[in-house]
């Protein structure tokens, strides 16, 4: 199964794009029979990102946090979307058969107009990139949040469209895969995200990781007094890291008024702190040598360029444009 996903190099990853995100990542590549292709969604951070060294520096922190987490290049493919110039052409015929309505009913252009963000063509052309990323390599499936549901359906039918329209089945349907994680929470009890200024760097440590958990918002009980279990931001926190058993240990501490949300966030410090430690110690190694994780991702465009040419070949020749008479 070719399972294809991508990550924008918009900031620093945090806990939100974790769990929401690369773990599901990571263990698809432990998967027999799995063939895993990652992305750095460059293309697509032009549209918010304006600044070229920070593109440049997001994509590199963006790489490294991959690879302090786990992932294996040998057995992953593990690219630059802007190495893979494919994609821009695929997107263009993708367009050429695109009406749009589809693209008017997106619902993240409609949220992200109504945030204020300039309503860019390349914004509005997303989910034609997007749809290019998945198709080029024929992805079969993509693991995605809710949120980006909508994007898969609307890929499945540009898949459908190009097909249709040239008579071949050339372009292979994908399938969404959604997260185990929904949602996780932020500091502030909305979804994790870099937009909200709510988030926990996978990689924080010390002082700026205790001042991330120290300042989760919770309500205003005295101590002694029973917490509430229910959309608690701490304790929605601390499952992520702690087994049933622990889980069910601290709720009931919650129901019993014998902790307090200051010993729970020093609980949550603790579990936050030791789960990435190891991960942190492998990025302090990689950052020695930034040349290793250059190589890594020139290795993976190099694999992936070998599938996208096939693929466009195919819908060059099915579009008429190989030359051939």
């Amino acid at each position: 199964m070719r399972i294809l996903s991508g990550v924008q190099p918009t900031g620093r990853l945090h806990l939100g794009n974790y769990f929401g995100a690369i773990q599901q990542h990571l263990a698809l590549q432990d998967e027999p029979g799995n063939e895993c292709y990652y992305f750095i969604a460059d293309y697509h951070a032009l549209t918010t990102v304006k600044d070229a060294q920070a593109l440049r520096e997001n994509t590199h922190e963006v790489a490294l946090t991959y690879l302090a987490l786990g992932l294996d290049p040998q057995r992953t493919t593990f690219y630059r979307q802007s190495d893979i110039p494919e994609i821009c052409e695929l997107a263009w015929m993708l367009s050429t058969v695109t009406g749009m309505g589809l693209l008017e009913r997106a619902h993240s252009y409609k949220d992200k107009i109504a945030r204020g963000i300039r309503p860019s063509l390349g914004l509005f052309y997303y989910p034609v990139l997007m749809a290019a990323d998945i198709l080029i390599v024929k992805g079969e499936v993509v693991p995605v949040g809710q949120d980006q549901v909508q994007h898969l359906e609307m890929t499945q039918d540009m898949a459908g469209y190009f097909n249709s329209t040239y008579g071949r089945e050339v372009l292979v349907r994908p399938e969404w895969r959604l997260s185990k994680v929904p949602k996780v929470p932020g500091t502030d009890g909305e979804k994790m995200s870099k937009s909200y200024g709510n988030t926990i760097p996978i990689f924080a440590d010390g002082k700026a990781l205790k001042k991330a958990v120290m300042g989760i918002v919770t309500r205003p009980i005295e101590l002694g007094q029973p917490l509430p279990i229910e959309d608690d931001n701490v304790l929605g926190l601390y499952r992520l890291f702690a087994s049933k058993e622990e889980t069910a240990e601290m709720e009931e501490a919650y129901r019993q008024g014998s902790i307090g949300y200051g010993h729970a966030k020093k609980q949550l410090l603790e579990r936050i702190d030791a789960y990435f430690a190891p991960a942190r110690e492998k990025r302090r190694e990689l950052e020695k040598d930034p040349s290793t994780v250059e190589d890594v991702l020139r290795d993976g465009a190099a694999r992936a360029r070998e599938v996208a040419r096939e693929t466009l070949e195919e819908c060059r020749q099915a579009c008429g444009l190989d030359g051939r008479l």
